[in-house]
């Protein structure tokens, strides 16, 4: 009996666990999709001009910049480019497909394309011009950042997905580095690439936690008798 009320509460617990942290997650996500809006009007009130914060970090990067400095920064911008991404985001799919199942799969190759169809065709209605002096892309628009976009969203389903807490120490690091290689090489203004964060952060925990409740779903009809015929 004791070890079964054991088993029992411990259960319990881990239910409470994963619904807190479900909680969390979504509390993340919709004070992300906020913080962008926000952004995003704020954007639009200046004319889609740089903001005093946009232009005092675009000089300041403009002061730091080196020849080093610029080959660093380009080494993410290749990776996080269009071929890059669709490479390593296949590799990043086949890889949790084959380790952790399909579920995990499906979770990132969702989240990569609904960060990539919403961002793309937003970026082209907004239409916010890149800096002058941009080393990298001067075509497209800017706003908000497709780099910075897709990195922070496979980060955050991997952390999701992986629960290591190196996993997400690394991929912090990595959205950091993301964000101010945009600015380095003058492709996206400040708030480009804290708009393009804060739209994988939201996107990605949105979708995760779609997954997760289709997966609870999907186990309670499992767990449901099969009905007896009369």
């Amino acid at each position: 009996m004791t070890t079964d009320a054991q088993e029992q509460s411990a259960e319990l617990q881990a239910i409470r666990d994963v619904d807190a942290r479900r909680a969390l997650v979504l509390t993340v996500s919709i004070a992300a999709t906020v913080a962008f809006v926000v952004l995003r009007l704020v954007v639009a009130l200046s004319g889609h001009s740089p903001l005093p914060v946009d232009e005092w970090w675009h000089n300041l990067m403009v002061a730091t910049e080196t020849d080093v400095g610029i080959v660093v920064a380009w080494v993410p911008a290749i990776v996080g480019g269009t071929i890059g991404m669709i490479v390593i985001g296949i590799l990043i799919v086949l890889l949790l497909w084959w380790r952790r199942g399909r579920g995990d799969a499906a979770n990132m190759a969702c989240a990569i394309v609904l960060v990539v169809a919403i961002g793309a065709p937003m970026a082209s209605i907004i239409a916010r011009s890149r800096p002058n002096d941009s080393l990298a892309e001067s075509v497209a628009t800017s706003f908000p950042s497709g780099h910075t976009a897709v990195a922070t969203t496979v980060v955050v389903t991997l952390g999701l997905l992986l629960r290591r807490w190196y996993v997400w120490v690394v991929g912090a690091a990595w959205v950091l580095l993301m964000m101010w290689s945009r600015t380095y090489l003058h492709a996206h203004w400040l708030s480009d690439v804290i708009a393009g964060m804060l739209e994988g952060l939201a996107v990605a925990g949105l979708v995760w936690c779609a997954v997760e409740a289709l997966r609870d779903r999907r186990a309670v009809r499992s767990d449901e008798p099969a009905p007896t015929e009369s």
